[in-house]
């Protein structure tokens, strides 16, 4: 399991201001390349944060989201800020979190007109159902007085484009409510941090406060009015979803910890009175006297670590043909195994780092998977050993 604060990031400076309000003693972290962000934790707990600018587009945040999944192997990434929501029934102030994301402009033209062809993104099970129960809870705005009704977090499709959408009139904006019709919101990131988490197999949320209707109002004075607080509003629900998968991440890697610890204590080759037959332990198996345990033991060497990672194919391909992993997620985890299999072989310090990282982007593909978890969290600690 990753040990990584969550990652959030913000397409424009108010959002980002929004976010980095609530904040305690943010830090200034510098990629590599430039790339700038800022390292705290939410105000009043000790949950970390780590806080990025991407930019306007689709293109530059992918690019940023996968700079900020590489260096810090986040709990998750949540991308926040502000949207214009294509429906009346979405009040101006409310959040909406992304049950899917559309990137929209996929498509064909033919002669009798322009066919969609989206791609689609799915949040995660996990911090949907999470995110749910806290807006069940109601208790995550800060209160504005004279504004009326508290916003409301509503779940639903946000469409992902490459355009400023700002008419309810055009021929493109009538072809979007056509063909995306169970969309609330329009925006111009989403997509491009969903492909980044996609590929990287880091969980992707996206959090949009409405600030418009995208009808020809933008960067009027009413816009103007409600781009901060949509901005706030959307900031305060992504930092207590932050706070919280932050704290259901601590308490599982606790959790996993106290089950190594146990199986440290397990003598595997105690006798016992059970003779042909298979009793189920935890991730893995007595047969007759001999105990088979599916989580890898830590490797000594590079020769130990490159056995126990073929041995992890090995479950992966069982997963696979049990059907628990579906074909997707095994051609992408082998894609990982087999470049850190290279690395590994190399046995230099470099490339032992780049071992490390490759493990940890597999570890949160299969993240889903506790066995594949449990069995991976061994390996990608002796790789961090041997760099």
């Amino acid at each position: 399991m990753s040990k990584g604060p969550v990652v959030i990031l913000t397409a424009l400076n108010l959002e980002y201001q929004a976010v980095r309000q609530r904040l305690a003693s943010p830090q200034v972290h510098r990629h590599e390349r430039g790339t700038r962000f800022e390292v705290g934790t939410v105000q009043g707990t000790s949950r970390r944060v780590a806080l990025g600018l991407t930019s306007k587009g689709n293109h530059s945040a992918a690019v940023i989201a996968e700079r900020a999944i590489q260096e810090f192997s986040p709990v998750a990434v949540l991308f926040v800020g502000v949207a214009g929501a294509l429906w009346d029934a979405t009040r101006l102030g409310d959040v909406v979190m992304a049950s899917h994301v559309y990137a929209y402009h996929g498509g064909t033209s033919e002669d009798d007109g322009l066919k969609a062809r989206p791609r689609v993104w799915e949040a995660p099970h996990g911090i949907s159902q999470l995110a749910s129960h806290l807006a069940r809870l109601n208790d995550w705005a800060d209160p504005v007085p004279g504004h009326g009704d508290a916003p409301q977090v509503r779940f639903g499709a946000i469409a992902a484009g490459e355009v400023v959408q700002n008419s309810r009139i055009s021929a493109e904006a009538k072809w979007i409510r056509q063909h995306y019709n169970d969309a609330l919101a329009i925006e111009m990131e989403a997509a491009g941090v969903a492909q980044a988490g996609h590929l990287n197999g880091a969980p992707v949320a996206v959090i949009r406060g409405i600030s418009d209707r995208a009808d020809g109002t933008k960067n009027s004075a009413d816009d103007r009015s409600w781009q901060p607080r949509a901005a706030a509003n959307a900031a305060a629900f992504a930092t207590r979803l932050a706070a919280e998968l932050a704290a259901e991440q601590e308490e599982t890697t606790m959790s996993l910890d106290d089950r190594a610890r146990s199986a440290d204590r397990f003598d595997p080759r105690v006798s016992n009175t059970v003779h042909n037959s298979t009793v189920g332990i935890m991730a893995g198996s007595v047969t007759g006297s001999s105990v088979h345990m599916n989580a890898a033991p830590k490797a000594s060497g590079p020769t130990d670590l490159i056995a126990a990672l073929n041995g992890f194919r090995d479950q992966l391909g069982r997963h696979r043909a049990e059907g628990a992993l579906d074909e997707e997620s095994y051609r992408e985890a082998l894609i990982d195994l087999d470049s850190a299999l290279r690395s590994a072989g190399e046995s230099t310090p470099e490339s032992s780092k780049r071992t490390v990282m490759t493990l940890r982007r597999l570890r949160g593909l299969v993240t889903e998977y506790p066995a594949l978890v449990t069995a991976l969290t061994p390996l990608v600690a002796s790789a961090g050993d041997l760099a």
